[in-house]
């Protein structure tokens, strides 16, 4: 009993975000990551995506995003939407081919919400259809020692 209460409350100090990735059995959660810095999630044949970290922290303060319209194909490496920031705007390019599921709307109306959140509720877009993943996406580790040569 000691030691599941003790748990219980050193639990609850975990922020709700590392409880969600780390320790939901649910699924695994392993993000792949490109070298112009978008990650994606595939589950099926669907992946989810967005810019990294990294990325929003290089443009700064988001003021717009250009998404495509749901039912669009995509190709892999072709651009499916733009960002702007107050410093700069930049593509996002697909590493994969797909057709748009679903557009992050709150991304939309809230751009600084991929500041906040890149890598969780700042997720830009759902494809459906893509087939696994291509040897060119990196995971976290490697990716993270790609970004010490950046």
């Amino acid at each position: 009993f000691f030691l599941s209460a003790m748990f219980r409350t050193s639990f609850a100090r975990v922020p709700s975000l590392c409880r969600t990735v780390f320790f939901n059995t649910n699924r695994s959660y392993v993000m792949k990551y490109t070298t112009d810095h978008e990650w994606i999630d595939i589950e099926g044949n669907t992946a989810t995506m967005g810019i990294t970290n990294y990325a929003q922290q290089q443009l700064g303060e988001i003021v717009y995003v250009e998404l495509p319209e749901s039912g669009a194909s995509v190709d892999a490496g072709q651009a499916f939407g733009e960002v702007e920031s107050v410093k700069s705007s930049s593509e996002l390019l697909s590493p994969v081919a797909g057709t748009v599921a679903e557009v992050n709307s709150k991304v939309q109306d809230s751009p600084s919400l991929i500041n906040k959140s890149p890598e969780q509720d700042g997720w830009i877009v759902k494809l459906e259809g893509v087939e696994s993943s291509s040897d060119d996406l990196m995971d976290k580790a490697a990716y993270d020692e790609y970004l010490k040569t950046v």
